[in-house]
């Protein structure tokens, strides 16, 4: 029998969220604020990562984004609207239940997956924008107080990593379903185990707020 790479995409990918559901961001250096170019690096490439959150979601932007002729448009949007976040976070801006904004955001992007919804494209990129300014204002908590040059190079190193994970899973949503327009029935698997994830991340924090 042949194994689509899509399908076994799909199913660990629900396995794995469902297994990890526990597990939240960490700080790549430990806890330790990056103080030199190249711990920044390391920590904008790790940091998105680990977070399994925010993982979640640049898959699931990457998959969603696979049904547009302008996927990598909308995927560029999600990244640079995290950045925005990141700074904001950086510059002192507070939002309150931003982890539970972030939770809830990936329960809304895995549902669009398991829905097949292909929105147009405008609404998609305001959609990814929004959830895009919550991770990366989260995400944007490792790095208040940095110096310049490490504050920098996370940035850099935050940019690549999403960049390449988002552009990685739409590719293969595209290769593996061509013609489906995004929305082959695998990417349902994909969606069903972000999902939940998101939801064990909103029970967590509901929790950890009572």
């Amino acid at each position: 029998m042949r194994v689509r790479p899509l399908s076994l995409f799909g199913t660990t990918s629900g396995v794995f969220f469902a297994l990890t559901g526990h597990t939240w961001a960490h700080h790549v250096m430990s806890g330790k604020l990056p103080t030199t170019f190249v711990e920044g690096t390391l920590s904008g490439l790790g940091h998105p990562l680990i977070g399994l959150d925010h993982l979640a979601a640049v898959i699931a932007v990457g998959c969603l984004a696979a049904a547009h002729s302008l996927g990598p448009v909308l995927v560029i949007g999600y990244v640079l609207a995290q950045v925005a976040g990141a700074a904001l976070h950086v510059k002192g801006m507070t939002v309150p239940a931003a982890e539970l904004l972030v939770a809830l955001s990936v329960v809304a992007l895995g549902a669009l997956l398991i829905l097949r919804r292909s929105l147009p494209p405008f609404v998609a990129l305001g959609l990814f924008v929004l959830a895009g300014l919550f991770h990366g204002y989260a995400l944007g908590e490792s790095i208040v107080g940095a110096e310049p040059a490490p504050l920098s190079a996370y940035f850099i190193g935050f940019v690549v990593i999403q960049s390449l994970v988002a552009l990685g899973a739409m590719t293969v949503a595209r290769i593996t379903a061509p013609g489906a327009t995004g929305q082959h029935v695998n990417l349902r698997l994909v969606g069903a185990g972000i999902v939940g994830f998101g939801i064990a991340a909103v029970a967590t924090q509901l929790l950890g707020a009572a």
